[in-house]
C-alpha cells in the first residue's frame, strides 16, 4: 500500500473510534446491546458494516437500503445545518445534494443496464458516502467543482434564458386559465 492509502485507513480508522466514543444514538444502543451481550461496541459496529456491506451485494432490496444510506444521514445533516447559523454547513450539503441529484438522474437513465452489473448497489453505496464524508475532497465536492461546476458555468446564460420564458408562459397561461374559470362563473 502507498503511504496515503495507509494515511487515509488510518484516518478512517481514527474517525470510526472517535465516533464510537462519542455519544449520540447509535453509539448509546450500541452501547446497550455491549451491556447486555458482553460483545464490545468496536466488534458491534464493525460487524453491522459487514452485514450492511454483505446485504448491499446479496440482498433483496439493496436498492432501498442503498438509497436510504444516500438519503437519510444527509437529509439529517441538512436540517441541522439549515438550524446552524453557520452557511459552510449549508453550502457543504446543498452541494452533496446537487451532486446527488446529478447522480441520481444519469442513474435514471442508466440503472437499467448497471442494475445486472455485480457489485452495483456496493460500489453505489460507497460512491454515496465518499460523497457524503466529512473531508474538503469528499465526492460531492470533488464532482461539483470537476463536473457541475464547469458545465453550469458554460451554460448557465442559456437556461437562465430558457427558464425566464418557460416562466413568463406559465404565467400567461396561469391567467388565462384564471380568466376563463372566472368568466364561466359569471
Amino acid at each position: 500500500m502507498t503511504m496515503g492509502l495507509l494515511d487515509i485507513l488510518t484516518s478512517i480508522k481514527d474517525r470510526a473510534e472517535k465516533f464510537l466514543n462519542e455519544k449520540n444514538v447509535v453509539t448509546d444502543f450500541l452501547g446497550k446491546v455491549e451491556e447486555k451481550t458482553g460483545i464490545k461496541k468496536k466488534i458491534l459496529a464493525f460487524g453491522a458494516v459487514s452485514v450492511t456491506g454483505l446485504y448491499l451485494v446479496y440482498g433483496y432490496g439493496a436498492s432501498l437500503l442503498c438509497n436510504l444510506i444516500g438519503f437519510v444521514y444527509p437529509a439529517y445533516y441538512s436540517i441541522k445545518a439549515i438550524e446552524s447559523p453557520s452557511k459552510e454547513d449549508d453550502t457543504k450539503w446543498l452541494t452533496y445534494w446537487v451532486v446527488y441529484g446529478v447522480f441520481s438522474l444519469g442513474e435514471f437513465f442508466s440503472d437499467i443496464f448497471l442494475y445486472w452489473f455485480p457489485f452495483y448497489y456496493a460500489f453505489k453505496c460507497l460512491f454515496l458516502l465518499w460523497c457524503m464524508a466529512p473531508m474538503s475532497w469528499n465526492g460531492s465536492q470533488v464532482i461539483y467543482n470537476k463536473v457541475v461546476r464547469p458545465v453550469f458555468l458554460r451554460h448557465e446564460a442559456t437556461v437562465d434564458n430558457m427558464v425566464s420564458n418557460l416562466s413568463g408562459k406559465a404565467m400567461s397561461a396561469a391567467e388565462n386559465l384564471t380568466r376563463e374559470g372566472t368568466d364561466q362563473c359569471s
